[in-house]
């Protein structure tokens, strides 16, 4: 059975991606949810629109008044996210 590629929190374990990447990456989404190809870190990509598209407990916290709530359900749904090396 084929793997799915790493998750973010994967990659941040092995230190192929950093807090402050994870950060940048929670700042797109929550400036402009339209953004798709984000440049995550050395050649990994994430498309932050799918993301939220399919984890859905975030998608409906961005439409809350709670700030932290919205950030930390962003972070949750990005760190579950498979992204792309390109």
């Amino acid at each position: 059975m084929a793997r799915d590629p790493a998750t973010v929190s994967e990659l941040r374990k092995a230190a192929e991606v950093t807090d402050q990447e994870v950060d940048a990456a929670v700042d797109a989404v929550l400036a402009d949810l339209a953004t798709e190809a984000f440049p995550l870190a050395k050649g990994w990509a994430l498309d932050l629109v799918e993301t939220l598209r399919t984890k859905t407990r975030a998608a409906e916290a961005l439409t809350t008044d709670k700030p932290a709530w919205k950030r930390n359900m962003v972070q949750t749904a990005i760190l579950l996210a498979n992204p792309i090396k390109g």
